[in-house]
């Protein structure tokens, strides 16, 4: 078991497939990360777009995986670029799986991804780009079903508006 965080601006000690959401990584579901500092900031983002407090839900994971499907990116390559383009462009993949974990397409990597996108960047260009930026984990639970075997609320804090 290891401590996860969620960057959604309520506290939800049961977590729900309510609280799932379309991002621009993996397509839809719940997310968390292993870093505090990254949970943090995207609160307060969060917070900052819909107007309410920024709540970081810190919770336990379960690392029992062996029924579960799981995709996992080592690091950005071909295949993390053709998946995370693909649920950009709408195809929901992540549904073939349980897990997803991999490296963040946020907004700033996603400024470089695009281009690729575009047809502006060969992948060469696209996964040469990326070695320059700090990149920070993401784990998408795809399901309702995974989520209530895999995920403990422990407690929820909020942060301040600048997200230190």
């Amino acid at each position: 078991m290891y401590d996860c965080i969620s960057w959604i601006n309520r506290n939800y000690k049961k977590s729900r497939c309510s609280t799932f959401e379309k991002v621009s990584g993996f397509w839809r579901g719940f997310y968390i990360t292993t870093f505090e500092n990254q949970a943090k900031k995207w609160a307060v983002r969060k917070g900052m777009r819909q107007e309410k407090a920024a709540i970081v839900n810190v919770y336990e994971l379960s690392e029992e995986w062996d029924d579960f499907n799981v995709l996992s990116f080592e690091k950005e390559n071909e295949k993390w670029l053709d998946f995370v383009c693909a649920c950009r462009k709408g195809q929901p993949l992540n549904k073939e799986y349980d897990i997803i974990i991999g490296n963040v397409a946020d907004d700033d990597v996603f400024k470089t991804v695009d281009m690729y996108f575009r047809g502006l960047w060969d992948k060469e260009k696209v996964l040469g780009e990326l070695r320059y930026y700090k990149m920070n984990n993401q784990i998408c639970i795809v399901n309702q079903e995974t989520l209530n075997r895999l995920i403990t609320f422990k407690r929820a804090y909020e942060v301040e508006n600048n997200g230190r």
